[in-house]
């Protein structure tokens, strides 16, 4: 042999068995990346209808609570949050005349998934609407 000249092996073939596992791993993690881990959740908006800006908005809710600080008119705020337990929702926030208010709301359950809106129109009460995805409304 010649001593100048790299010895190159024949190439290393990877076992029939052994290749059917790496592909059942591929197949594996890609049904994972498309199927994804997907958590319930509510997706909230709080809307602002009104001709006066709120401050001091909070929605309570199981086991936590979100809110802002104000909330302009025409203005929306959105977030998105998991229920944790079982109970009722109030919304609190402080009116232009600098009064604290608060009005209740749905109950909601640990699991349940969908959409709520709170709208603030001139001199009423919020509005709520409720969406759920996994179940009825009052169910």
């Amino acid at each position: 042999m010649n001593a100048g000249m790299c010895n190159v092996g024949r190439p290393t073939l990877i076992p029939y068995s052994r290749m059917r596992n790496l592909r059942f791993l591929f197949v594996f993690a890609v049904a994972l990346v498309l199927n994804g881990c997907r958590s319930a959740y509510i997706s909230a908006t709080i809307s602002n209808r009104s001709s006066e800006t709120l401050s001091l908005i909070e929605v309570d809710y199981p086991s936590a609570s979100f809110g802002t600080q104000t909330l302009a008119p025409g203005q929306d705020f959105h977030y998105r949050f998991k229920v944790l337990g079982s109970g009722p929702t109030t919304v609190l926030w402080t009116d232009a005349a600098n009064h604290d208010q608060k009005n209740s709301g749905p109950a909601l359950r640990e699991g349940d998934e969908g959409m709520l809106n709170i709208t603030f129109s001139a001199h009423a009460n919020p509005t709520w609407t409720l969406h759920l995805i996994n179940r009825a409304a009052g169910s």
